[in-house]
This record gives C-alpha cells, structure tokens and sequence, in this order.
C-alpha cells in the first residue's frame, strides 16, 4: 500500500468512522443553510403572511444561483485537491484550494451586481404576480447584498472539509444561522420591520460565515497558501470547473425547473378555486422543507467526497467501494423517515408557517402526500453523482444530476397541467423521482461490477 495512504487518515481509519466525522458535519452545515430560508419563511409567514411568503419562493432562483456557483468552485475545488494529495501533488493541491477561492470571490461579486442593476426584470422573469412583486423587491435587492458572503461560505466550507477540518466548517455555518434567528426575531418581531428585517437579518449572519472561512482558508491545516496559488490560471479551473459541473448543474436544473414551477403554479393557480398566491406560497414553503431532507443525503455525498477522491486516487478501490455502499445505506433509512413524515403529518407542518384559508391547507397537504411521494428514493440522486464527480468521471455525474430535475421533471411539469390542470404539477414530481432514482441505481450497479471493485471489502 502506498505511503501515503498509511499515513494520511482518509486511507487508514476505519469507513465508518470516516464517513460520521465528515457526513456529520456536512449535514449539519447543509442544515444550517436551509435553516436560513426556514427561518425567513417562519417570520415573514408569521408577520407578512402568504405573499410575504410567495415573495421568498419568487427570489429562491437566485438563492440556488449563489449554491450553484458555491458548488461549482467549492465541490470542484475540493475534488481536484484532494485527488491531488492523494497522488501526493501537494503543490498542486495548493493551486487548486487558491483558484477556486478567487472564482468565489470574482463570480459572487458579479452575481450581486447582475441582481442590482436589473431587479425588477429578474422577479418577473422568475414569476412574480403584482401582489407578490413589491414584496419580492424589497427582500431581494437586501440579501442580493450577500450573495458573495453567502457563495464564500458555502464553498469554502467544501474546501475546508477537503482540508480535513470538516467541524469548523460547520461552526462557519452554525454561526452565521444562529445570528440570523436571533436578528429575525428582533428586526421582524421586534422592530417591525417585515420583509426588510428578514433580509437584513440574513446577510449579517451570511457576513459572518463568509468571513470566518476566509480567515481559515487563509492558513490551511495541509497546504501553505501563497499569492502565486491564487493567481488565476486555466489549467486549474478548467479541472475544477469539469468536477464541479455535476453539483452546480444540480442546482442551475433545479433553478430552471423553480423559474417554469413557479410560472405554472401561478398560471393554473389563477385558473383554479386556490389562486395565483396560495400555490405560490405552498410550493415555496414545502420545498423548503423538502431541503431540510434533501440536507441528509446531500450532506452524506459531501462527506464521502473527501474520502472517495483520496482513495480513488491513491487505487485503493476496495475502500472507494465499501465508503459509497455506506452512504448509500445511511441516506436511505434517513430518506424513509421523511417520506413518513411527508406523508403522515403534512398539515401539521404546514401550520408551522403559518395560518391559511380551507383551499391553502387543501392544497399544501395535497402537495406534500403527491408531489413528495417518492421522497425514500431522492437519497440516490444526489450521492450516486457526487460520488460520480468524488472519482473523477464528471461526465456521469453531470448526467444523473441533470436527471431528476431537466430530463424528467421540466418536460413533466409543462405537459401534465396541459391535461389535467394544476393537479398536473403534483403528479410531476413523483415520476421524475422514481425515474431518476431507477436511473442512479443502474449506473451505480455498472460501475461496482467493474473489476478493480471486486477485490473483497475490508
């Protein structure tokens, strides 16, 4: 076995232990980051009410815009790194931790300013009825203040999980989110301050985030970083780009399929007995807590990454093997628990959010027991491509995690309403799930038949 590998723990300690110390954090983090929109919708559904909340559902594309960026050079980055340590390329290693830092700081910039100078063309763009746009404006021209704080927070925490310290990349997030529960409940419930108080209150703590990774990045545990890492060169963003093409694309398909959920719910919502805004504000709310799951198995795939590149690139197959059939199996029983949840107490949790009339009740509870019906597969999705991505081969990842969201979901959700009216989009999602759940499975079973996989497990 290579030196390396004896020395370095993602080749020595034991899977299990592994994949807790860095899933478990992960998890937490990505908790964190839901936890910011769950918060704002739980004031603003308290203090505003349901077009305060379908305002936030009008800006959530560009909240998954900040995620896609923070994932293409955080995930991406990570990857190139630690497959690099693990061919023992530790100058390498550096340049790729200093490149993806800088397209963070350069792409998050460019994204604040896009939102500011064309704000009102944007929202529409994304959906917004008249009621709802005023709204939107006001909290979307605050936290588009944030976004490179928001994408230096969410990236850099993959880096600094690469760099094997994946606890204060959750106490990065953990911070940030605490401050904004707090701030929310004294700008909204105590100031008054509506839709402009839950916005301020998310960048101060996204401010935070950004800043505290910044400072850590600054001095890696593995890698000394100098000025020369973070000169900009296209042969390190080139190889980052190509790894973390399958997460972002993730999100960029799950933006797209949100702008065409959004147009059509308020489409058909109008044609309906519910409305433009009761879908809207449902559709928005239930998705969100959909992330809250989606954290799970997410943050498992990110957990895995560190431990699948080092040892893919070090050719020690039998433990990349053994490490994804972990994952595989602690994201299923989690994705059981919510699809119970999902399907036993949907109006229970809708109420968290706030009061609503008999046709908003009717309808989130019938979103929640359709839409989300196959919830105990959507784990496969999400860690079968970052594992895709974790070993090098970001073509298969891009592929299935365009799966769900633009092969299956998007023609889906154009065509079923033409039939059957807004019930339609409901019966979308549980067929996009099962088919790219099914779609996971197949090309995770070709890839642990090929022969360097066979050895017996550890």
């Amino acid at each position: 076995m290579k030196e390396t590998v004896v020395k370095n723990p993602l080749g020595a300690e034991p899977i299990d232990s592994l994949l807790k110390k860095f899933a478990v954090p992960s998890i937490i983090a990505m908790l964190v980051s839901a936890l910011y929109n769950i918060v704002d919708q739980f004031f603003i559904g308290r203090s505003v009410g349901e077009l305060g909340n379908a305002a936030t559902n009008i800006a959530f594309p560009l909240s998954i815009s900040c995620i896609a960026i923070a994932l293409m050079f955080g995930i991406g980055g990570a990857s190139a790194f630690n497959l690099a340590m693990g061919r023992r390329e530790k100058e390498e290693a550096a340049h790729y931790i200093g490149n993806s830092i800088m397209m963070i700081v350069i792409c998050g910039t460019a994204l604040c300013l896009i939102t500011q100078l064309f704000l009102e063309p944007l929202l529409r763009f994304f959906g917004s009825p008249d009621n709802v746009l005023g709204y939107a404006k006001t909290y979307t021209r605050i936290t588009s203040l944030g976004f490179p704080f928001l994408i230096l927070a969410a990236g850099g925490g993959h880096l600094i999980r690469a760099d094997g310290n994946p606890r204060f990349a959750m106490v990065c997030n953990l911070a940030g989110a605490v401050v904004n529960t707090v701030l929310d409940a004294v700008f909204v419930f105590g100031f008054h301050w509506g839709m402009a108080g839950a916005a301020a209150a998310t960048i101060i703590g996204q401010m935070l985030s950004g800043l505290m990774a910044i400072h850590y990045l600054r001095h890696c545990r593995t890698v000394e970083l100098t000025k020369e890492h973070l000169k900009i060169k296209w042969q390190y963003v080139k190889r980052i780009l190509s790894l973390g093409a399958a997460p972002c694309t993730n999100q960029i398909a799950m933006m797209v399929v949100q702008i065409v959920l959004n147009k059509s719910l308020t489409y058909y919502g109008a044609l309906s007995i519910y409305g433009e805004a009761i879908p809207l504000a449902c559709a928005g709310i239930i998705m969100k807590v959909n992330q809250v799951f989606f954290s799970f198995p997410i943050g498992i795939s990110q957990g895995l990454q560190p431990i699948v590149s080092f040892n893919y690139g070090a050719e020690n197959y039998t433990r990349v093997k053994k490490a994804y059939l972990k994952a595989i199996t602690y994201g299923f029983a989690i994705a059981v628990f919510a699809f119970l949840m999902f399907q036993l107490l949907p109006r229970q949790i809708i109420s968290i959010f706030g009061d609503g009339s008999a046709e908003y009740y009717q309808f989130a509870v019938s979103y929640f027991r359709i839409f989300l019906l196959f919830t105990f597969l959507n784990f496969m999705q999400p860690i079968t491509s970052n594992f895709f991505t974790a070993i090098g081969k970001p073509t298969k990842g891009m592929f299935l995690s365009l799966t769900r969201q633009i092969i299956f979901l998007l023609p889906l959700i154009v065509v079923l309403p033409m039939l059957i009216g807004i019930d339609g989009i409901l019966y979308a999602g549980p067929i996009a799930d099962f088919m790219a759940g099914l779609t996971a499975i197949v090309m995770a079973v070709r890839e642990l038949k090929m022969s360097k996989y066979l050895k017996v497990l550890e």
